[in-house]
């Protein structure tokens, strides 16, 4: 627990708002909370808790899994302060090529035919991380409970009290869950989950490839799902599993990094794990195809499984679940990340209004309102991200048909791109 933390044990304190968790949507929320204001001028106090202790060492909350920004979340990034730090290391995507493999059908998106310089940027989640901390590291009106987690949460009508693990005791009138897909918040609410298993792995890597990325993000669809080839930056040293076996590291082009997020069968997925790096860079070559030439090097493997997580309702008395508390959905068109930042600027927005009409931030009707704002942006990706991994995750002659034939209208009919990438960008 930092220095703002040590308060006299039991005594209750109250903050306007209080965030459970400190990894990338509590800390955007509370960076777009920060400079809000009561009617009388004083700034809206924030605690946050976080299990870990982020401030003295953040990797343990933000690992090297790479996230695709839209290019609604880059713009929401800067209009609250974060990008400024960011943007040097972030990798704009210039173009998008998406080819099912073994067949006919391709598409190909161009940042200049919809009149942004870049439909959307790549980055590290460790830097983004570190990003959002020094843009909080700013504001003298939050409070951080670190190392520290909810023991138990009381709702009563006009407050929501929260006992820490170490016994502090905080009020508020407004608890937002920003702590993931195991939320606390939303298993002290009782409130229920539907789970969906895709029957997939995502298996994760930083790769070398012998040809320049060009910022082109590929999307390749394979029998056993997608493989997403993300550009890289090539502001930061590319990490390897094997240093001490590469000869000359500084010969690595950083330019040609690339983020490669794969599809697999549990099974299959755990097998490419175990591979040595030649084996691995092999079978990615047969995978992928040639699209950047062979690859060169092969960073450390990570896999996580792929699950469909929905919350049953996203509001409780006093509280709202933001970002994976709510929802977790298939990484496939990269959605994930901007799905919750979109929770995040609803939620500040609501409670900016209510602020200014000196109204009760946690009321009742605020909270619904949330819920009725961001549902139709849920159901839309979530319809979207499954029908995805469906219709390209499935070999049947039919389905492999409609769906080349599918991609073959999104590329020449401008009006079905439009409103595809529209949504994809974030607007």
């Amino acid at each position: 627990m930092n220095d703002k933390c040590e308060k006299t044990i039991n005594k209750k304190q109250h903050y306007d708002v209080i965030i459970s968790g400190g990894g990338l949507s509590g800390a955007l929320m509370a960076l777009s909370l920060a400079p809000l204001k009561h009617k009388n001028g004083t700034p809206l106090s924030i605690a946050i808790i976080e299990i870990n202790p982020i401030l003295t060492d953040p990797t343990l909350t933000f690992d090297d899994r790479v996230l695709a920004l839209s290019h609604g979340s880059a713009t929401y990034l800067n209009t609250v302060g974060a990008w400024h730090i960011l943007s040097e290391h972030a990798e704009p995507i210039e173009k998008i090529h998406v080819s099912d493999r073994g067949y006919y059908g391709k598409a190909r998106i161009d940042a200049k035919n919809h009149q942004v310089s870049a439909l959307g940027y790549v980055v590290e989640m460790s830097l983004l991380g570190q990003s959002l901390l020094k843009a909080l590291a700013t504001k003298n009106n939050i409070t951080w409970f670190a190392p520290d987690t909810i023991d138990d949460i009381s709702w009563q009508q006009d407050q929501v009290e929260l006992t820490l693990l170490s016994e502090q005791k905080l009020t508020t009138r407004l608890l937002l869950g920003c702590d993931g897909g195991m939320s606390a918040c939303r298993q002290f609410a009782n409130i229920d989950v539907t789970s969906s298993d895709y029957g997939q792995s995502a298996l994760i890597a930083n790769v070398s490839t012998e040809n320049h990325h060009n910022n082109v993000a590929y999307e390749r669809f394979t029998d056993t799902g997608p493989i997403a080839m993300l550009p890289l930056s090539q502001s930061r040293c590319f990490s390897l599993n094997n240093q001490n076996k590469i000869a000359n590291k500084d010969s690595i082009k950083a330019s040609s990094r690339c983020s490669l997020v794969w599809t697999l069968t549990p099974e299959m997925a755990e097998h490419m794990k175990t591979l040595d790096d030649e084996g691995f860079k092999i079978s990615l070559e047969q995978a992928f195809g040639s699209w950047l030439g062979s690859i060169i090097h092969v960073g450390k493997r990570d896999i996580y499984p792929l699950k469909l997580i929905q919350a049953q309702a996203q509001i409780f008395h006093r509280m709202a679940l933001i970002g994976n508390a709510s929802h977790t959905i298939h990484p496939i068109a990269g959605q994930g990340f901007n799905l919750g930042l979109r929770d995040v600027a609803s939620m500040a927005a609501l409670v900016k209004q209510q602020l200014d009409n000196e109204q009760d931030i946690g009321q009742l009707s605020v909270l619904i309102n949330y819920e009725q704002a961001r549902k139709n942006d849920h159901q839309q990706v979530i319809n979207l991200t499954d029908s995805l991994v469906t219709i390209f995750s499935n070999q049947l002659p039919p389905l492999v048909a409609g769906r080349n034939i599918g991609l073959k209208v999104l590329n020449y009919f401008s009006p079905l791109k439009k409103a595809l990438v529209k949504k994809t960008m974030g607007y």
